[in-house]
């Protein structure tokens, strides 16, 4: 809008009167004020030109619209793994080391474990994608090299209650399989996973897992079906469409407030090594008790376990061999840092069902906080060709970072 001269002059001069007493105070304490004080005069302005304006006879102009704030950027809300929003993991996931160091003193000429030695080293890198989804990242260093022990997505809101994991992963085989060596209550591992499911490192491969939960009143019931490439310690394919299947169902039930019990039972099939169209198959029933009472949940705890396995391997000549082994495992705890605990051990072997090796241990665990632990373990084992086997085992577990749980 334009005025004559003399009347601009005196809407500034107007404006000088109205500004003299807000730029006479003392200047505002932040921001707020002085963007209020702003706002103020421009309404006082806009007052001043409807005045002019009806004075001249011309329709006043329209209020210029208080200058907004300029829009802050939301910070992403991110879903932790405990369900509660967690913006620290935006660009920083849970990151954390392990190591496991094991030695071994006696004499047992069918294993070639040395006496000392600094068996893994694991890096986890865990977060949130998105809120429909979370990465699980684990390397493991150990004397042959590095290696991605997993590393997987985890779909976490797809529709009918389906979980879909996409990646590298120990198969949901039994419950040995899916350990890691840390979370591992013995320094070792049962005779029947190191001869019928591949030892460490066991059934686990690249592929494609789909778990669904299936609405019961009575039980928590999961069922998962998995699909490999068909290349681990347990199966090995010769061709693009030979694939290892798994399939498992799982049960859970709380029988009281302190007490639960946890029971299973896997299936497993692929090509073999031994020559190329030759199958193997695996089956599992495994059974887990657990009880630790609430009101002494850092003092007492108990936990009984068992996996019983079936193997099927066919042979280029002659029938299919039927192997058979099994584990029985207790553990207690006696104190807020001390388990005992003792495990009995059979199992046939892959290649000759004929074949038996059976074993007992007993095992003292001490943890000096959460980020590490100690082990003791006495372990016998009698040896199908007649060998005896007497070993102390010990091992040092310690941790740095925010490890994130495994499979419960």
């Amino acid at each position: 809008m334009r005025f004559p001269i003399a009347r601009s002059l005196g809407l500034i001069f107007a404006l000088g009167l109205v500004a003299e007493p807000a730029l006479a105070q003392q200047p505002p304490a932040d921001a707020a004020a002085l963007r209020a004080e702003v706002t103020s005069l421009r309404q006082q302005l806009d007052a001043l030109e409807a005045r002019l304006a009806a004075l001249e006879g011309a329709p006043a102009a329209a209020p210029a619209a208080p200058a907004a704030a300029p829009p802050v950027a939301a910070a992403p809300v991110v879903t932790g793994a405990s369900g509660t929003a967690d913006t620290s993991k935006v660009f920083n996931p849970d990151t954390s080391i392990l190591a496991n160091f094991a030695g071994v003193a006696g004499k047992n000429p069918m294993s070639d474990q040395p006496s000392l030695e600094l068996t893994e080293v694991e890096a986890a890198f865990q977060a949130v994608v998105d809120p429909y989804a979370r990465a699980d990242f684990f390397l493991s260093a150990n004397p042959e090299g590095l290696e991605v022990e997993e590393g997987f997505i985890t779909f976490t809101s797809l529709p009918r209650n389906l979980l879909l994991k996409v990646g590298k992963m120990r198969a949901q085989f039994g419950k040995v399989n899916t350990l890691h060596t840390h979370v591992m209550p013995t320094v070792d591992r049962p005779l029947v996973t190191e001869n019928l499911v591949g030892g460490e490192e066991g059934l686990s491969d690249s592929g494609i897992s789909l778990s669904k939960l299936l609405p019961n009143p009575i039980l928590f019931v999961e069922a998962t079906g998995e699909v490999f490439r068909g290349h681990s310690n347990v199966f090995e394919s010769s061709s693009r469409s030979e694939l290892n299947y798994v399939g498992r169902l799982r049960a859970y039930r709380d029988i009281t407030e302190g007490s639960n019990i946890d029971i299973g039972t896997s299936f497993a099939t692929g090509p073999t090594s031994l020559a190329s169209g030759l199958s193997k198959q695996l089956m599992g029933v495994d059974a887990t008790f657990r009880y630790r009472p609430l009101r002494r949940a850092i003092y007492k705890r108990f936990q009984a376990r068992t996996e019983l396995i079936w193997s099927r391997q066919a042979l280029q000549t002659g029938p299919r061999q039927k192997a058979f082994g099994y584990y029985g495992l207790g553990e207690y705890q006696f104190a807020r840092r001390w388990y005992i605990g003792g495990r009995y051990d059979q199992s046939g072997r892959l290649l000759d069902e004929s074949q038996k090796d059976r074993g007992g241990s007993v095992f003292l665990t001490y943890w000096p906080s959460e980020f590490s632990q100690i082990r003791g373990q006495y372990r016998r084992t009698n040896y199908d060709e007649g060998t005896k086997a007497n070993e102390f085992l010990f091992q040092f577990n310690f941790a740095i970072g925010a490890h994130g749980a495994h499979v419960f």
